[in-house]
Formats: C-alpha cells, sequence, structure tokens
C-alpha cells in the first residue's frame, strides 16, 4: 500500500471510531507512520483528507446508483436493484458507511457535516428523479417524492446499521424483504 492510500485507511479507521472532529491530525500521522508535512503534501488539511476520502469512496457508487435507478416501468425491480447497491456498498465498506452515516449526526454547521450532506444531497437526487419518473406510472406516487425518497434511503440505512451492529447479514432475502416492507407503505 503506498503513503497516500495508507494515509486515507488510517484516517478512516480514526475518523469511524472518534469522528471526524474527534480525531487529531497528530494521531492520522501517527497512525500512519509520517510525518504532518506528508500528510499536507499528500491532501493540504484534514479537511482536504476528508473531502478525498468522500470523493474517492463514493465516486463509483454514486455512478452506479445514476445507472440502477433508470425507470423502465417496474418500482419493485428499480428498488430492488437501489437496495441491493447500497447493501454490496455497505458489505464492501462498512467502516466507511458507519463513518458516512454517522456524519449525518455532527453538528450541522461543520464542514464536515456539510461535505457529508453534499454527498447524500446528490444520492437523494438521484432517488429523488426516479420517484418523479415512477409517479408518472403510479399516480398515488404524484407530488411525494421528496418523502418518498427520504423514508427510502433511511429505510436503507436501517438495515446497514443493524448489519453494521452485527444483528442482521444482507443477503439477497433481506433485500427483498426490505422493498416488500417500503412497497407496502407507499401503496396502502
Amino acid at each position: 500500500m503506498d503513503t497516500r492510500s495508507r494515509i486515507l485507511e488510517n484516517a478512516l479507521i480514526l475518523f469511524s471510531e472518534k469522528g471526524y472532529d474527534g480525531t487529531g491530525t497528530q494521531e492520522i500521522v501517527d497512525k500512519s507512520g509520517i510525518t504532518k508535512p506528508t500528510l499536507y503534501h499528500y491532501f493540504g488539511s484534514k479537511l482536504g483528507l476528508l473531502e478525498t476520502l468522500l470523493r474517492e469512496k463514493t465516486t463509483d457508487h454514486i455512478a452506479a446508483l445514476e445507472n440502477t435507478t433508470e425507470y423502465h416501468g417496474d418500482l419493485v425491480l428499480t428498488l430492488t436493484k437501489i437496495v441491493r447497491l447500497y447493501f454490496d456498498f455497505a458489505g464492501k465498506e462498512p467502516v466507511f458507511y458507519r463513518f458516512l452515516t454517522g456524519l449525518n449526526f455532527t453538528a450541522p454547521g461543520s464542514k464536515a457535516s456539510q461535505m457529508a450532506l453534499e454527498t447524500w444531497r446528490r444520492q437523494y437526487g438521484i432517488i429523488n428523479d426516479m420517484f418523479i419518473k415512477a409517479a408518472g406510472q403510479h399516480g398515488n406516487l404524484k407530488g411525494k417524492n421528496n418523502t418518498l425518497t427520504f423514508t427510502f434511503i433511511g429505510m436503507i440505512n436501517n438495515y446497514v446499521t443493524l448489519f453494521l451492529q452485527g444483528s442482521l447479514e444482507l443477503k439477497e432475502n433481506s433485500i427483498h424483504q426490505a422493498v416488500k416492507q417500503y412497497m407496502h407503505g407507499i401503496f396502502s
């Protein structure tokens, strides 16, 4: 592993354990076996490190989400693909997923919170667009796209939280259970 990757990995571990604000730059450099100038060379600052981490860990996921949310008239299939995508992402990047979700609960005005919010907004926007398209076929969804998006992502994150706590396995039956539960709620 190269120095840059080692810094990113160690920072993620520390951020996940202690939170972004609770982790000092010195802790990151000590854990990575480098000096502060080395960290600044690669990332400019601790905030630059966070920005890089968020961008690099979410770019592929967001691109896959854009492809997955293409709506072709089958809402159950589309929702199933989205849940599967998030479950796969959480399974591959559990430490990052925990950290990103945790950033939702940091001080609203902090830079870290704002960066995380922007990452979530991109995802919400993509899923929201899918619900707008689906409303053309399912009239009862019309005008509810924001609520549908927030509750859908919230449900997914609750399932992932159970997985991260060791209470649930993210398997195919969990995907179908989540989608069935969600579909029952929106059409009842």
